[in-house]
């Protein structure tokens, strides 16, 4: 049952990870959760404050005697992302994670578990209602709609904290201290079609491509997993070639963040065609599973009869949608040459969905070298514009510059090595953390991020690992006793 989380340690910790878990907090719609932040800062006494665009901030005061200490925000995301496996039925908005203790790990049955960032949150509470730690000044800051937008470090204004350290809770590997990450922008395409009429000869299919691991389309996409866009896209493009495949809809992917798991499509193929098209994506399904074998071994590619669509998208419209999206750049483009190991510049094609007379193809451009995502995004939209698509990005959000002569970074190194025998690994992330738009907010901050070891965030399959929970707490409370 769920509730075995509350026998994990530390106690306070888990207890309000539990609690998190049980209020619906999708990305946009965290109203629930802030509510149950702010009250619990009120219900400690703790000076709380929402700000103009909603995030949450809780000042602790210095404890006696520690007065001189630098001051220490602490920062998390209250926001999770939504995704869950097909056949399970759960509502984001308002049903809670169901969350189980499995061996070394804690899970959800068929959902994200948010554990990303709920561990970042629930440590920040633990931190703010712990009575026997002797700490220097404590904020807590807790943003909205990370995950979608970054909309509260978007949003949040000079002036609002006294303290001089950042330590964001949002990264994913313990003993791995972060100082820098990628930039970000979203790349938006759209192709307009018209309704044209579904011929008398025809019978239709709906063609899907399932069962791939997804995951985050920065922490993961070095992996070389399966995109379902790509991979259903692969097929439609060929059999429209071939055996006059026609697009009726398409729907695949959900959140730009998110590498696509699933993808879906309905079309039509004449009647004495479809049983070789059936054997032509028997061998493709063959073909592909061979080739992702390693990373993606319960992917299905496969077509089930359907009722005759109303309408179909026009060809000229369908030509250009196939094309652009089997040319779209998707995955790695290039490695930092700086950072071994590290991804520079990324493409998720994450969401291609047909609507109304619209289909849209929703992409995620991440790169820590401002020119090389400028140049990735020359790439994508010489691509569309030649398919007859109309393209811009938006939401634009900055890296953040590594400092390796932070003066926290040389501190929490010390008191790592001294706790548990070993160095930390400095790194930088290829996802975007919001440290890059707070800290052009407020440029004193020496920032740095850390977190428990989570595995395979953004998908149904993401765990937070309970031995490093426990290290991860123990590590930050050393850190904010020993605070210069």
């Amino acid at each position: 049952m769920g509730k075995d989380i509350l026998n994990l340690e530390p106690k306070s910790l888990w207890a309000n990870f539990y609690n998190l878990t049980q209020i619906p907090r999708p990305s946009k719609f965290e109203a629930l959760a802030r509510d149950y932040v702010v009250n619990f800062g009120k219900k400690l006494g703790l000076e709380t404050i929402i700000d103009e665009v909603g995030n949450v901030i809780i000042r602790k005061p210095a404890a006696p005697g520690m007065e001189n200490r630098k001051g220490v925000v602490l920062q998390g995301h209250l926001d999770m992302v939504p995704q869950k496996n097909s056949d399970k039925v759960h509502d984001f908005e308002k049903d809670p994670i169901d969350a189980y203790v499995d061996g070394e790990w804690v899970k959800a049955r068929g959902t994200t578990l948010g554990a990303d960032n709920g561990m970042g949150v629930a440590a920040a509470m633990a931190i703010l209602e712990s009575k026997d730690l002797n700490l220097g000044l404590i904020e807590a800051l807790f943003t909205i709609d990370e995950e979608t937008g970054m909309t509260g470090a978007f949003g949040l204004k000079a002036g609002l904290f006294k303290g001089d350290i950042l330590m964001n809770l949002d990264s994913e590997d313990e003993g791995e201290l972060y100082i820098g990450c990628a930039g970000g922008t979203n790349g938006n395409a759209k192709f307009s079609y018209q309704e044209v009429a579904v011929p008398s000869d025809v019978t239709a299919l709906k063609i899907s491509a399932t069962g791939l691991k997804g995951g985050h389309s920065g922490v993961d996409i070095h992996l070389g997993r399966g995109n379902s866009n790509k991979i259903l896209n692969r097929f439609l493009w060929h059999a429209a070639k071939k055996y006059g495949l026609r697009l009726a809809s398409i729907d695949g992917g959900s959140l730009r963040n998110a590498i696509p798991r699933e993808s879906f499509a309905i079309v039509t193929v004449p009647v004495n065609i479809k049983d070789d098209l059936l054997k032509c994506l028997a061998e493709f399904s063959v073909k592909v599973k061979k080739e992702l074998a390693s990373v993606e071994p319960d992917m299905k590619v496969e077509a089930v009869a359907c009722d005759l669509p109303k309408f179909l998208i026009d060809e000229k419209t369908q030509k250009g949608l196939l094309y652009a999206v089997y040319a779209c750049p998707n995955g790695v483009m290039r490695m930092s040459n700086e950072m071994a190991g590290l991804v520079e510049t990324s493409n998720n094609l994450a969401i291609v969905k047909s609507e109304n007379g619209i289909i849209r193809v929703m992409c995620l451009l991440r790169s820590s070298v401002d020119s090389a995502k400028h140049d990735l995004e020359h790439m994508m939209e010489s691509v569309f514009v030649l398919a007859g698509a109309e393209i811009n990005f938006d939401g634009q959000y900055p890296g953040w510059k590594p400092n390796p002569d932070s003066p926290i970074l040389k501190a929490m190194q010390d008191i790592y090595k001294k706790k548990y025998g070993n160095v930390p690994e400095i790194k930088a992330i290829h996802a975007g953390l919001e440290c890059g738009l707070l800290g052009g907010v407020y440029p004193n901050w020496d920032m740095i991020s850390f977190g428990p070891t989570i595995r395979y965030p953004h998908s149904p399959d993401e765990k937070v690992n309970i031995a490093t929970v426990q290290k991860f707490w123990d590590f930050l409370v050393e850190t904010l006793k020993n605070v210069p």
